[in-house]
C-alpha cells in the first residue's frame, strides 16, 4: 500500500512536471513566430505576397501589410 502512495506520488510530480515543461516550450514558439515589424523584399516574395515599393509595403500573402525595409 505505502508503495502504492510513493508510486503515485512520483507519477503525478513528474506529470506536473512535463506540463511545466510543455507550457515553456509553447510561450517560446509563441514569442519567436511573431511577425517581424519590417521585412526584406525577397522576404515578402518567400511569404506569398508582392513587394510594392512605391508604399513600401508587403501586399498579400504571410507578411501582408508589414513594411518593407
Amino acid at each position: 500500500m505505502r508503495i502504492r502512495r510513493i508510486l503515485a506520488a512520483v507519477i503525478a510530480t513528474a506529470a506536473l512536471a512535463g506540463l511545466g515543461l510543455t507550457g515553456a516550450a509553447t510561450a517560446t514558439a509563441a514569442t519567436a513566430q511573431g511577425a517581424p515589424s519590417y521585412v526584406t523584399p525577397s522576404q515578402c516574395t518567400q511569404g506569398g505576397g508582392t513587394a510594392d515599393l512605391t508604399d513600401n509595403t508587403c501586399k498579400g500573402g504571410m507578411y501582408d501589410g508589414e513594411q518593407i525595409d
